[in-house]
């Protein structure tokens, strides 16, 4: 549990670094240089004896969803949302956790619509008069796409690692950032606009920075740590970050100086309406 509690308060940093330090650069090349960075510092660990090629290529599919279709959604969603609307917007990933884990024990319970109804109804509240138009709404989106993909990944590896408890974490891991890195790789070479791809140095600093703590040792210390809780537990520390994440951009990064006090109210209600939906979900968890 240590694990996730150190990762979160990392992470937390990571929404204002990225929408306050790296604005303007192309957020497919932000992606892929976090994990190439974070693949190069477990490269010399990995291990290709320990598992099968075949186990080996499977983990880097994981690696693809979780952290390659996770980061080209979340890095995206930069561009129509500020840092602490990111974060707020990835509270549904505990939700995922959950349903991920119950349809792969072939369980599901219909409170969850209820659940992501009024989710929505917390960013429509937030978006009411913003003026962003569509904007905010296609960020919730992306960030939904990397919920739901990073959810996927915690619980797939975690079921993978429980099941080959005596193969060392740390020469196999470099197989998933494998997999993220080519993702991502593909979709900047693909759709990356390389006349932004101008990092300052102070940019460079902070992508580095990213890619060996948040990415490198952050996804590594995380999925170390799901390997040793419950979905449960796992689910709630997802939203640990939340809160944390929030407090950061809105008062180190100064994103509150940037909201009008109606925009505040509709950021307080909406994140009640959206804090009220994972409760929900707390709830008919308890109960199933």
């Amino acid at each position: 549990m240590h694990y996730l509690a150190l990762v979160s308060l990392i992470w937390a940093f990571s929404f204002g670094l990225i929408g306050n330090r790296l604005a303007g650069l192309d957020s497919f090349f932000v992606a892929a240089a976090r994990l190439g960075i974070a693949g190069l510092l477990f490269l010399p660990f990995l291990r290709l004896s320990v598992i099968p090629v075949g186990a080996g290529l499977r983990l880097a599919a994981c690696g693809a969803i979780q952290f390659g279709l996770m980061y080209i959604g979340y890095m995206k969603a930069f561009l129509f949302l500020p840092s602490h609307l990111v974060a707020l917007f990835s509270v549904l990933t505990p939700l995922y956790i959950v349903i991920i884990h119950d349809l792969r024990s072939r369980r599901f319970h219909p409170n969850y619509l209820k659940v992501a109804l009024l989710s929505i109804l917390g960013a429509a509240i937030i978006e009411a008069r913003s003026g962003s138009g569509g904007d905010i709404w296609l960020g919730f989106a992306l960030m939904q796409v990397a919920g739901l993909a990073f959810a996927f990944g915690q619980v797939y590896y975690r079921d993978w690692k429980q099941m080959n408890p005596r193969v060392p974490a740390y020469q196999i891991f470099a197989w998933l950032y494998l997999g993220g890195f080519l993702a991502t790789l593909i979709a900047s070479l693909v759709f990356a606009d390389w006349g932004k791809v101008t990092p300052t140095s102070a940019q460079t600093i902070v992508i580095i920075y990213l890619g060996i703590i948040a990415s490198g040792l952050g996804f590594y210390l995380w999925n170390k740590g799901a390997t040793l809780c419950r979905p449960g537990t796992l689910a709630a520390f997802n939203n640990a970050v939340v809160p944390l994440a929030m407090a950061c951009s809105l008062f180190v990064f100064g994103e509150i100086s940037e909201l009008t006090l109606p925009a505040l109210v509709r950021l307080l209600l909406g994140s009640l309406c959206i804090i009220g939906a994972i409760l929900l979900a707390e709830k008919t968890r308890s109960e199933s």
